[in-house]
């Protein structure tokens, strides 16, 4: 197999105009690809680190140029002439040369897009899809797009609280038919939010972002979409939760300042959650409770875990070592899986297969500050999780990776089935 002969990283922008990392990689075969690496808005604490500049006279400090110079130099050097089809030999070089549990030498934005750009110029030169390259079989599953239709907390600038509700079309035949469904619904929203004089405007993700009278309306109306989309709620098309609440809990109380002003316990907001379920189509929900506020997520995985997928973000950050703990402690049932939390293809590898050997499902999803990249497809693909988190279908960096998927679908064509209820078999 071919070695890595050279390495370019240029600084170029993310969905919200800010400076992120495009990594190409160059094999001796002559093969080359290219990654381009997102970027978080609500971020966990233990994230791995990505390097920026600080330098405030560009980009407001975030620039990414000593990140770029990594790759073109420290990095290339390290990894120059190294055998390319050994993926965890060369995330491991990486590891080990930027000597930091975090990657904030190097950057975590530099490593992962290096490390992304060697696994499709791999592909590339073995002439199959991404997807293939990291799982290679005979039959593939398609994931349910959990499909972000509006957004609040840090993901838009409105006085909703919880940051993302989501469409799930888990009950259609085929992806193809699943994303239409979402696509439908969220049409249909934004014709109900003008008929009720509310704004359209979208949020960082591509989801609606009006001004409401409460955290609940959003459920009610998305009810009444997928109803007047001609699907069924609870049956076609359920909902799915992103509350973010580390980014609203202040010294263990959950404060919705952004809508009323209330104050929950971590008990208190566990029973908001089940009444939530059992009112409206309700299956999963992410972040449901602070990152830090370990109590509150252990008594809210007893009380809720057997009616909801119960997934965490901020929680775990694709982190194996505190994924592993958190296992231990009885937290949460799902994982949500974020390359650049953890900066390596093979980490991101072993957190899923972790998952798997634990029984907790595992979402892949994309960030807030997002790229035409479209790695996450395929990722989600050859993992076979069943699950697909990456926005709405109204910003093009968003749309890129429900078209890659489309694209599969086409290719697999009769070696493809759709994820659907199944994805969801312990909680329907």
């Amino acid at each position: 197999m071919s070695a890595v002969t050279n390495l370019r990283a240029i600084e170029i922008l993310d969905s919200r105009g800010n400076p992120t990392l495009q990594v190409q990689a160059e094999l001796a075969s002559g093969s080359r690809a290219s990654a381009k690496v997102p970027s978080g808005a609500s971020t966990g604490i233990n994230e791995a680190v990505e390097l920026r500049d600080g330098d405030t006279s560009r980009y407001l400090g975030k620039g990414v140029r000593e990140a770029v110079n990594n790759v073109n130099t420290e990095i290339l050097l390290a990894l120059e002439g190294f055998a390319a089809d050994d993926q965890r030999a060369i995330d491991e070089t990486l590891i080990r040369l930027d000597g930091t549990e975090n990657k904030g030498r190097l950057g975590a934005n530099a490593i992962l897009g290096v490390s992304l750009a060697v696994a499709h110029a791999m592909a590339s030169e073995q002439g199959v899809p991404l997807y293939r390259r990291l799982a290679n079989r005979d039959r593939y599953e398609l994931p349910v797009p959990m499909f972000n239709i509006l957004n609040g907390g840090q993901h838009a600038d409105n006085n909703v609280d919880i940051q993302e509700f989501m469409v799930l079309p888990l009950g259609l035949p085929t992806f193809s038919e699943g994303l239409r469904a979402a696509a439908e619904t969220f049409h249909a929203l934004k014709a109900i939010l003008k008929s009720k004089g509310y704004g359209t405007a979208v949020g960082d993700e591509g989801g609606f972002a009006p001004e409401l009278k409460s955290n609940e309306e959003p459920m009610e109306l998305i009810v009444e979409a997928i109803a007047t989309a001609g699907y069924e709620p609870g049956g076609d098309v359920l909902i799915g939760l992103d509350a973010a609440a580390s980014e609203f809990c202040k010294d263990g109380v959950y404060v919705f300042d952004q809508s009323d002003g209330s104050r929950r316990s971590a008990v208190e907001i566990s029973a908001m959650w089940a009444d939530w379920a059992a009112r409206y189509p309700l299956i999963s929900l992410e972040d449901g409770f602070s990152e830090v506020d370990h109590s509150g997520w252990k008594t809210g995985t007893a009380q809720l875990g057997g009616q909801l997928q119960l997934v965490g973000d901020d929680l775990f950050v694709t982190n194996p070592k505190i994924f592993q703990a958190g296992i231990s402690d009885g937290l949460a049932n799902s994982i949500l899986i974020k390359l650049n939390q953890i900066g390596t293809v093979t980490e991101t590898l072993d957190c899923i297969q972790m998952a798997r050997d634990n029984g907790y499902t595992f979402i892949i999803s994309h960030r807030s500050g997002e790229t035409s990249d479209t790695t996450i497809a395929d990722l989600a693909v050859a993992c076979g999780g069943g699950q697909i988190k990456t926005g709405s279908t109204c910003r093009s960096d968003r749309v890129a990776k429900y078209n890659r998927l489309l694209e599969i679908e086409a290719e697999l064509g009769s070696h493809a089935v759709y994820a659907g209820r199944q994805a969801f078999g312990a909680w329907l």
